[in-house]
């Protein structure tokens, strides 16, 4: 099983080609496939986990200019090769296509969806992704400042965010209530572990769905 990120850009007609920085700033996620450039204005990679496919999938919602498809699948890499995409065959690659494609259709909402075997789990994980894209979306810079600085998990650390920036312990404790780090830290896990479960008991027969172009 594979989780597979494609992510295209939402306005590079007016903004530029901002891939090179998506692209950096996914590059520190573990990954069974690194992400890289496909075509035009559109990225794609293989996260090592579901835990790192929700991370790279709420670093593109944070930064908005995004649409964020991620498909569960198998990939099968060419003959007697590592698994590259370029020449990887398998379902995850399907999955990942139509999520974005709906991702492109969701309006005002969150630009993220999920496909895969069990359709009904995937929509279930696209849910819970779904609310964590609209915490992590609605954060201000000035909240960002502060959470860059925080690690989950971690006691005693608002003191020292404070003292980094030039703040009150209060303000950070502000901060974080405000927006709501600490119960979408809580959320994480249960969104990963939807995603693995949207693989199903097995992928369906190759039949079934065709290979993307």
């Amino acid at each position: 099983m594979h989780f597979v990120l494609t992510i295209n850009q939402r306005d590079s007609r007016d903004v530029g080609d901002l891939v090179p920085e998506l692209i950096r700033s996914l590059r520190h996620l573990p990954a069974a496939v690194p992400f890289q450039r496909t075509v035009g204005d559109e990225a794609r990679g293989v996260p090592a986990d579901a835990a790192a496919a929700v991370d790279a999938a709420l670093i593109a919602v944070r930064q908005r200019r995004w649409h964020v498809g991620v498909g569960v699948g198998e990939l099968f890499p060419a003959e007697d090769s590592p698994l590259d995409l370029k020449d990887a065959r398998g379902h995850g690659l399907v999955y990942s296509r139509r999520a974005v494609e709906r991702a492109q259709r969701t309006g005002d909402r969150v630009p993220l969806a999920v496909d895969g075997p069990d359709g009904e789990l995937a929509a279930e994980a696209e849910a819970v992704l779904r609310l964590l894209g609209l915490i992590v979306a609605a954060r201000t810079e000035a909240e960002w400042k502060v959470l860059d600085l925080m690690t989950p998990g971690a006691r005693g650390q608002q003191k020292f965010v404070a003292q980094e920036l030039g703040i009150t312990a209060q303000a950070v404790s502000k901060a974080v209530v405000r927006s709501h780090w600490t119960e979408e830290w809580a959320t994480r896990p249960a969104a990963a572990r939807l995603l693995g479960l949207a693989y199903g008991p097995a992928s369906l027969p190759p039949a079934a769905l065709p290979y993307p172009a």
